[in-house]
């Protein structure tokens, strides 16, 4: 349980400083609510939350009360009106198709490693991975081409590699904030670099819609394809992973929670509440351990959860198999996978005679369980996306931006909004969905090269969404790798910053009219350069040196 006297202090100033601003904004409530505007006030319901979460890593009682704060503001400052609207929100999200379909996919994924962990699959698989992979590097790297691999969508990134390799960087050393990194930063990145891949579809219709009425002849998937060079945030966080894992260099709070499992094995912080925890998966004994009871499922569910993008995609009907996915409904294709693998498992430790039906249903509820937490953050966290919209966050900040922009510093301060943007909703598509449309035409007017100013747009949006705390992937990353939420943000938060402040330099240079070609490597050696540095200083700082020693096996298994 997390130390409340620690932070009584800072949350009740915090508090105080928040009402003082909503009551000091009420004199002005008549004027802001007739226009429809609510200025400044339309960051308070992110700020609050974010701000509340980290001062007390308490993630659900922090979100609910920044969507308190924007439901207050909504209903006239009325408080009670507040807490019922706020409610209303909560229904409305928990509600809505697609949501419901990603917390039912989600506990049926927990179902499914309560299973496979029954079945001593994931054991099995944890010992043919370490029987090749004996360090933390070898874990960190295999994860990070796994995250390469599953490139068709983030959510069934985060979930596969997250189930898959999480027992096996236990073992290795590898600390739970790590690995949560590691999935999260191999999910969208890649997911939205993909040529097939559920973000296509979206990308290019916004592309399409953006460019319609306007000179330009290119084809919106065109655009989209010559946008691709120029992500340089997504780019490079990708690469700043691979760095990190063959280097075993860190920094920042990363840097203790690595030193922390590599000297006393523990992969959480010292009062740590994981996201997928809560309750003991149980595993049958006397049970010959095979990694086909992990593989086999894993393999049904990649199998039909790509089947379900084609067909729910149109099928046969699709002008291409890359049209039918970019066009596909990913979560019910996700669930049918999902439901598929489930039923498999179960036939399969039925005909091997691993327990009872009974037994098999209490595994699977058992896993069911642990997402609880986390499917409960998840609608607060789209509940408070909702109150954003309704108060105005996103247009606010975009305005706010207008009359500062030159065509070498468009593409630049277009990647940082959509950065500030993301980070307060939590979303990455609603980002890209309220800028695209502002973007091409400033790009058309000052003769920015339209693949450079919507790729600003494109990877600008995945890099707020990437870290901010309010998103449904960084939960769910945080889920699945099984990590404490906040200690997955805190420690992601400077290396997602590396890389977009190297991508803000690139975004200068290449707004200079400085080729893609050069701007990427130059971009790729300052990575290097300065994960060296600030690992060297964040070192030096806390006492420790390189390399971090490796864990002893007989530890990690004690974990």
């Amino acid at each position: 349980m997390y130390h409340w006297n620690k932070y009584k202090g800072l949350l009740l100033l915090t508090l105080m400083i928040f009402m003082f601003f909503i009551l000091s904004g009420m004199a002005l409530a008549a004027e802001e609510e007739a226009e429809k505007s609510y200025g400044f006030l339309s960051l308070l319901p992110p700020l609050v939350a974010i701000v509340l979460c980290f001062l007390t890593k308490q993630v659900l009682a922090s979100l609910f009360i920044g969507i308190w704060v924007g439901a207050t503001i909504l209903t006239g400052w009325n408080p009670i009106g507040g807490v019922t609207k706020t409610l209303g929100y909560i229904v409305e999200n928990a509600a809505d198709s697609w949501n419901a379909t990603i917390l039912l996919f989600d506990f049926v994924i927990g179902g499914l490693i309560g299973l496979i962990y029954l079945s001593g699959g994931a054991q099995a698989f944890v010992k043919s991975i370490t029987d090749k992979v004996k360090s933390a590097r070898g874990g960190q790297f295999t994860a990070w081409l796994f995250g390469l691999i599953i490139f068709f969508d983030d959510y069934a990134n985060t979930a596969i590699v997250g189930n898959a390799f999480m027992p096996v960087t236990d073992k290795l050393g590898i600390s739970r904030e790590k690995f949560s990194y590691i999935v999260d930063s191999t999910a969208a990145p890649v997911a939205s670099l993909a040529l097939i891949s559920t973000w296509v579809g979206y990308e290019v219709g916004l592309i399409g819609d953006a460019i319609e009425g306007t000179s330009v002849s290119l084809t919106p998937y065109t655009i989209f394809l010559q946008s691709i060079p120029y992500r340089f945030y997504s780019i490079f966080a990708i690469i700043l992973v691979l760095a990190i894992a063959l280097s075993q260099r860190d920094y920042g709070p990363m840097l203790k929670a690595e030193h922390r499992v590599r000297t006393t094995g523990k992969v959480f912080a010292d009062g740590a509440t994981p996201l997928s925890g809560g309750s003991k998966l149980k595993v049958l004994e006397n049970v010959p351990q095979k990694t086909v009871n992990m593989v086999v499922p894993l393999i049904v569910l990649v199998v039909v959860s790509i089947f379900g993008m084609w067909w729910t995609g149109g099928g046969t009907s699709a002008e291409s198999f890359t049209a039918a996915i970019s066009d596909a409904d990913a979560m019910t294709a996700l669930l049918w996978g999902a439901a598929f693998a489930v039923i498999v498992a179960i036939l399969m430790y039925k005909a091997q005679g691993i327990g009872t039906l009974a037994d098999m249903m209490d595994a699977f509820i058992d896993g069911a369980k642990m997402m609880v937490l986390a499917n409960l953050i998840l609608i607060s966290a789209w509940s408070i996306g909702s109150v954003c919209d309704g108060i105005g966050t996103a247009p606010y900040v975009v305005n706010a931006a207008k009359g500062v922009i030159s065509p070498v510093l468009l593409p630049m301060i277009m990647f940082i909004i959509c950065n500030i943007i993301s980070f307060s909703t939590g979303t990455s598509w609603g980002t890209m969905a309220i800028a695209m449309p502002i973007a091409v035409p400033l790009a058309l007017a000052l003769g920015v090269p339209l693949p450079l100013g919507i790729s600003a747009v494109l990877t600008g949006s995945v890099m707020g969404d990437h870290c901010s705390p309010l998103s449904d992937t960084t939960i769910m990353s945080s889920m699945f790798s099984g990590s404490d939420h906040m200690d997955h943000v805190k420690t992601q938060i400077p290396y997602a910053l590396t890389a977009a402040g190297v991508a803000a330099l690139g975004y200068i240079l290449a707004g200079t009219g400085m080729s893609v070609g050069l701007v990427l490597p130059l971009g790729l050696i300052l990575v290097v350069i300065l994960l060296y540095l600030f690992s060297s200083i964040s070192a030096k700082s806390a006492g420790i040196s390189f390399p971090l020693p490796e864990l002893k096996v007989k530890k990690a298994e004690e974990v």
